[in-house]
């Protein structure tokens, strides 16, 4: 089987992870521009000041990606290049470089796969409160406006939030990421209710454009399953799907949120301060959804928490996405297990579990259109005689590129592959620790870029449409 002819094989990246020009051509302060330079926040201090450079070398990346075959390019829009305060002037200089970056992949044939937020906020809008300020909706929908109207006549196909679980649950349970609140669970629901209702305003908006592309948003996709067939794990596994899928999927796809979450938080006093007017808005824009993305690098095992007299403290340190963790609320946890593999950061490498968490997805949801948005291995690449072998890489890739076959035969309704990442990238908290891309930066001289093994690999399945996958 091969990967049909409208199914992309591309790659990612995320603008503040890439770009640098950190304050260049009138460019506002984001808020990792200023995270990052708080002392113990990042690993060894790193930040996206000049991160790889992407912003000046976009030409060289772009051909990089041509000459492996890239059918598409997944990159993020950094908002504070294209309104420097959130909510003023639009910044032509950062609409020119998105212009120029748009225009260099179709010069090559690669399809721009455009996401409009992965976490670089205009620190303006961060210091009022960010996504627990109904303002920053109303700034987000204007932001999003000025890119379809700017980039939509090229552009087909947007994203508008990458991983609302992470950016919330890490700004406002953790600390890990902007604004730095831990524990903070009442502010932790409202940021999410003020995501999906920016979601909803900005497909509703896409849509009045007729610009006859298609819209969606990327969430995480790491399904529980429960370690054995106790009762009290199965409820443990459902409850952590409950908060971590159905609450983000359910108001983006079924236009209400899961009834379960809602008793359980009403009690315990989180239920987000809404609207009937932001309500009927989710409503609205579900059906006009036209595809979900997904970003799956490992399934979660569970089992039922039994301390849960004990306050949970999620930190910077347990953000690491590796097993060991108790929920925010205390009643599941989830275990490393002795049957499973995994990468050297401690997460599971399970393609098996990819084909059976979109089989409960497409009973839940139905036959709406997937991308998987990203996928890929984090790891410290081995440098021999000059050549980067990355095996480890190719292994995962490939495994989970024979599971999304697989999932497609069982008649999933797959339409992209985007590895993460198409080059090597700052990494939010780990700086430039472990690598995740296929081509490789060279920090110690310039900067430079080198194909590494799997570049040339992934090219060849590219060539062949996946035929001997």
């Amino acid at each position: 089987m091969k990967f049909p002819k409208d199914f992309f094989l591309g790659a990612a990246s995320a603008s503040y992870q890439v770009e640098g020009a950190w304050n260049e051509d009138g460019k506002g302060v984001s808020n990792w521009d200023v995270f990052t330079k708080i002392p113990g926040k990042t690993f060894e201090g790193t930040n996206g000041d000049v991160a790889v450079d992407h912003y000046h070398r976009y030409k060289e990346d772009v051909k990089l990606m041509a000459e492996m075959g890239l059918d598409s390019y997944r990159f993020s829009v950094s908002w504070p290049r294209i309104i420097p305060d959130g909510d003023g002037e639009i910044n032509q200089k950062g609409i020119e470089f998105y212009n120029n970056l748009i225009d260099e992949c179709l010069k090559y044939g690669i399809v721009p796969f455009v996401t409009l937020y992965h976490w670089d906020m205009p620190e303006v809008l961060e210091k009022a409160g960010g996504w627990t300020n109904k303002k920053t909706v109303d700034a987000f929908v204007k932001y999003a406006k000025a890119c379809f109207e700017a980039f939509g006549d090229r552009v087909k196909r947007w994203i508008t939030f990458n991983e609302t679980i992470v950016f919330c649950s890490n700004g406002y349970l953790s600390g890990a990421h902007p604004p730095g609140i831990t524990g903070d669970v009442k502010k932790y629901f409202q940021a999410t209710h003020n995501v999906f209702t920016a979601h909803a305003r900005s497909v509703i908006e896409y849509k009045k454009l007729k610009q006859y592309g298609e819209i969606g948003i990327t969430h995480v996709f790491s399904p529980a399953f429960s370690v054995d067939d106790k009762e009290e794990n199965k409820a443990a596994a459902y409850h952590a799907n409950q908060y971590e899928i159905t609450w983000y999927y359910d108001p983006i796809l079924k236009g209400k949120y899961p009834e379960y979450v809602i008793k359980n938080i009403e009690k315990q006093g989180f239920l987000p301060d809404w609207t009937d007017e932001e309500l009927n808005t989710l409503r609205e824009a579900a059906p006009l959804n036209d595809f979900i993305g997904l970003n799956y690098y490992q399934p979660q095992r569970v089992i039922k928490n039994h301390d849960t007299g004990e306050k949970i403290e999620r930190t910077r340190e347990n953000s690491t996405g590796a097993p060991g963790n108790a929920s925010f609320d205390g009643f599941y946890r989830t275990v490393k297990m002795d049957d499973k593999t995994y990468t050297k950061w401690g997460w599971e490498i399970s393609p098996e579990s990819l084909i059976l968490g979109l089989e409960k997805l497409k009973e839940q949801y139905g036959d709406i259109k997937i991308y998987i948005t990203e996928n890929g291995l984090g790891d410290q690449d081995p440098i021999i005689e000059d050549e980067i072998l990355d095996m480890p890489r190719i292994k995962f890739i490939e495994a989970h590129l024979r599971a999304i076959k697989e999932a497609i035969s069982r008649g999933i309704n797959l339409k992209g592959y985007y590895a993460w990442s198409v080059i090597d990238l700052l990494s939010w908290l780990n700086g430039y620790k472990k690598q995740y891309g296929f081509i490789y930066v060279d920090h110690k001289h310039n900067l430079d870029r080198k194909k590494k093994l799997s570049f040339y690999w992934y090219k060849k399945v590219i060539e062949e449409r996946g035929k001997n996958i």
